[in-house]
């Protein structure tokens, strides 16, 4: 029996085999002298004993890390430094024990946050980018977050580990390689000038499909586990990015240049934001802001220059500029406070920062209330004369801020809301199975990894060991504004430049997903001087979907019925999220049992806000005194590349059209009716979609050489969940770096040199984009029986409302998704499942006895929820 939503409320004891100490609880069940004697040594954070410790039970801690017993535990202990933990964490086993509430984090007792006093600034400078910064991180090397209930992961296979994540020790092992080469002159990136060598990304190099797929399906040998390092080489004459292939794994011994397609070098300027970069920013606008210190005090209470409580904070603008080459980031000014996104005072700055040298950085222009000013002294000297027109804000309260999440307000039929609503809980257990980085669930099998630049992405997604898909993964997410100040209309976020997949921060127990999921932790090594862990960075679990899978009730139209039949609905869910600065994208990927995969992504978190003004009521709506939410359209680029029973795949589109017959048994009259009609996609262009033109409502992947018991080829269909629409003119200025959001749908054919629709530098520099998608189409080459990738535009208008204070909202605000069998099976597959029941009267028409047939318990059996909800939220260097 799979997931029931409960209002059941309950509370469980820690069981059996569950150590608790100093608020951390280790999940286990028989623990050696030598596991608990290393907990107390490390005051209950976490374990570091070696396997020498453990003397005659050296093969013991298969419970304890879930060492497996033969060749690998006797190599463990002959090497004797490992330790368990360390031995665990590189197969990515769980290992990482669950902070307990009874952990300090300087929590407030709930209703006593007071949202409108100025947040407490963190050792540095007090500034947005130290909360917009996810990223001390790049990749992830899954370490599972511990469940309720007992774990489903164990090693993983052989072939899914070949797409799994760098572990901490594998990234490590490329840092301390490439560090030690001279020739790279490689420091530290914390520190230091902006004019230095740094190792900026690490993440997996995935093999190379031709390679994957002769080891997965032909028994060829293991591809060689790579490594993509990104190196800003600052510390020169001509300033650039390399990347580069680093191997093999887990000891690297060499590395090769990496190059885009058509060999194009990446311009220094094109560059992804550090926090070095962000903390030269935040000295450079002090030190311009020390002039406008009476104007900021005066008018909202609050300041940037020399400040220790009632701070000034910023959100930074992108792109940088308007042509390729430039670095110059506008700047908004907002007050430090709980939402502070929602909080401008009226004052934006444009900051030149190209320089290496940050002396040579200076402000060129800044807006203020609706005017422009050519500097700071400019600025401060009108106001000192009076001249200014002053926008005056209101002390923020103390507390239920507009931009807090702090309950105000009454429902008007005062049913309950201080009480837990419906639960999800797994009566008889988990019904999928984790074993490191792949996942199977029904007939559903999947390997999955979370990039640091993108995010998530599956390979070698089968049902019943057929493949459907090479690859399906998140690309690119883009949200173009329009506004009246120079910031809003300078917008437009490409958020892989943002690091989209590194900042996956915690997910909260029972609020990001169900009480009952498994957890996973990632590990990204993203400007930062070593893999950071992120804590329940990933979630699975099997989600009651509300509705039936299917079922009919058999009517007799007298009082009774024939039967009754239904198969309760379900699906697996594979849920990570990205916060990038305001935002917060939920990536989801859901199996059904039926043979059909959803992609979806909704958005939420706070609104891009700039400062109202009456003329920016064209952009927008007034969602408070001195805000304006600012129009946008979201766009997400998927890839996918399917193999529908196997490589030779071809694409059709399938629509009706009307015909007007006579009516073959009624001379005299006319018949019309729908027929279909299928028009082949021969080449890449007739298979490119731009948005404005109707999109055709079935578009197939088939195998032309593979069939159905009925004759049909064995085809799966993508239908898209989506109101997308263009953000900007075909080939203006910015529009160049996303080319892909031109069309719904594209279909091109599979090659090894596009391997990605956009990259980490498309930000800075969309004018002439490394990655130009429209030159996978440019060459229109022919896609019958080929190996295809669909590339899937998906996406929303968002014009803000009142209602997306304090936060937008998901419903409605969601969009992906749907790759559905069409002809492939012979039958719904979810015949397979055990979960249906069916009722028969055995005495019609009285109704007295019924058969209840069903393949499951009677009963679920009661639901219980799990402990008090804990949450830790931190992500560091280990």
């Amino acid at each position: 029996m799979g997931p029931v939503l409960s209002t059941r409320q309950g509370s469980r004891s820690a069981g059996a085999g569950q150590l608790a100490r100093h608020g951390t609880a280790w999940h286990g069940t028989a623990r050696c002298a030598a596991c608990l004697a290393g907990a107390a040594s490390q005051g209950g954070t976490g374990w570091h004993v070696p396997l020498s410790s453990h003397g005659a039970c050296a093969t013991f801690c298969q419970r304890c890390w879930r060492l497996p017993r033969g060749r690998a535990g006797a190599a463990g202990a002959a090497r004797g430094e490992r330790s368990a933990p360390k031995a665990a964490a590189e197969r990515g086993d769980r290992l990482f024990p669950i902070p307990g509430d009874s952990v300090g984090h300087g929590r407030l007792q709930a209703g006593t946050r007071p949202s409108g006093r100025p947040l407490p600034l963190p050792p540095g400078p007090p500034r947005m980018w130290l909360l917009r910064l996810a990223w001390a991180l790049a990749v992830l090397g899954i370490a599972a977050g511990s469940g309720p209930s007992p774990s489903p992961t164990a090693p993983p296979p052989d072939q899914a580990s070949i797409f799994a994540d760098l572990t901490p020790a594998e990234l490590r092992a490329v840092r301390t390689f490439l560090m030690s080469r001279p020739e790279l002159g490689l420091s530290p990136s914390r520190g230091g000038p902006l004019a230095k060598n740094t190792l900026f990304l690490v993440e997996l190099l995935p093999p190379k499909k031709r390679l994957a797929l002769r080891y997965l399906d032909q028994g060829g040998p293991r591809p060689q586990r790579q490594a993509r390092a990104v190196v800003f080489f600052g510390a020169q004459a001509e300033p650039n990015v390399t990347e580069f292939a680093v191997g093999p794994l887990p000891r690297p011994s060499s590395y090769r240049p990496l190059r885009f397609k058509g060999g194009r070098a990446v311009p220094f300027a094109a560059r992804p934001m550090t926090l070095l970069e962000y903390e030269l920013l935040h000295r450079t606008l002090a030190e311009a802001m020390e002039p406008l210190y009476r104007l900021l005090r005066d008018s909202t209470g609050f300041w940037y220059h020399n400040c220790s409580r009632h701070c000034l904070t910023f959100s930074d603008i992108a792109p940088r500029g308007l042509a390729s080459g430039e670095r110059r980031s506008w700047l908004i000014l907002q007050r430090f406070v709980e939402g502070f996104f929602l909080h401008p005072v009226g004052l934006e700055v444009l900051v030149d920062h190209r320089d290496p040298d940050p002396r040579r950085w200076a402000v060129q222009r800044l807006w203020y209330n609706g005017q422009y000013f050519s500097s700071p002294q400019e600025l401060a000297e009108r106001y000192e004369r009076g001249t200014l027109a002053v926008a005056r804000l209101a002390e923020p309260p103390f507390q239920q801020l507009f931009s807090s999440y702090e309950p105000r307000g009454r429902f008007a039929t005062g049913t309950p809301t201080e009480v837990h609503g419906a639960k999800v809980c797994e009566p008889q257990g988990r019904r999928y199975r984790l074993r490191g980085n792949r996942l199977e669930y029904g007939g559903w099998s999947l390997a999955f990894r979370l990039r640091s630049s993108a995010g998530l992405q599956l390979f070698d997604l089968r049902f019943n060991g057929e493949r459907l898909a090479y690859e399906v993964s998140v690309q690119e997410a883009i949200a173009f504004y329009g506004g009246h100040t120079p910031a809003a209309m300078q917008t437009k976020y490409m958020d892989a430049g943002w690091g989209m997949g590194s900042v996956t921060y915690e997910l909260a127990r029972g609020i990001d997903c169900p009480d009952t999921a498994t957890y996973l932790d990632a590990h990204h090594f993203y400007d930062a001087d070593g893999p950071v862990r992120f804590s329940h960075a990933i979630c699975i679990f099997e989600l009651p979907t509300g509705v039936p899978l299917r079922r009919h009730f058999d009517s007799d139209f007298q009082g009774g019925f024939h039967f009754y039949a239904g198969l309760e609905g379900q699906a697996l869910v594979l849920r990570t999220t990205s916060t990038v600065y305001n935002y917060d994208y939920i990536w989801d990927f859901l199996l059904y049992p039926n043979g059909v995969m959803e992609a979806k992504v909704h958005a939420t978190g706070f609104i891009h806000a700039t400062f109202y003004t009456p003329q920016g009521r064209r952009y927008g709506s007034r969602v408070h005194s001195h805000v304006l939410g600012n129009l946008h359209t979201h766009l997400v680029h998927y890839k996918v590349d399917l193999d529908i029973a196997g490589t030779g795949n071809s694409f059709e589109t399938m629509d009706v059209r009307f015909e007007n017959i006579s009516n073959p048994w009624s001379p005299g009259a006319r018949v019309v009716q729908p027929w279909l009609h299928r028009q082949p996609r021969r080449s890449e262009r007739q298979a490119a979609f731009p948005f404005g033109k109707a999109l055709p409502r079935y578009l197939l992947f088939y195998n032309p050489h593979r069939r159905n018991r009925w004759g049909h080829p064995r085809s799966y269909r993508i239908q898209h969940s989506s109101h997308a629409g263009r953000v900007l003119p075909r080939g203006w200025q910015e529009e160049n770096g996303i080319s892909w959001g031109r069309y719904h749908l594209a279909v091109t054919r599979h090659h090894e040199n596009e391997p990605t629709s956009s990259s980490i530098y498309a930000q800075n520099d969309p004018w002439e984009p490394l990655v130009s998608f429209e030159g996978f189409l440019r060459n229109n080459e022919t896609i019958e029986d080929q190996d295809l990738v669909a590339w899937v535009t998906v996406g929303f208008l968002h014009v803000p409302h009142a209602e997306d204070i304090p936060n937008t909202a998901t419903p409605g605000n969601a969009v992906g998704f749907f790759l559905r069998p069409f002809n492939f099976f012979d039958e719904d597959p979810s015949v397979a499942s055990r979960s249906p029941v069916i009722v028969r009267p055995l005495d019609p028409p009285t109704f007295s006895q019924l058969e209840i047939q069903r393949w499951t318990p009677a009963s679920p059996g009661p639901c219980v929820a799990p402990g008090p909800f804990t949450y830790n939220g931190t992500y560091r260097q280990e």
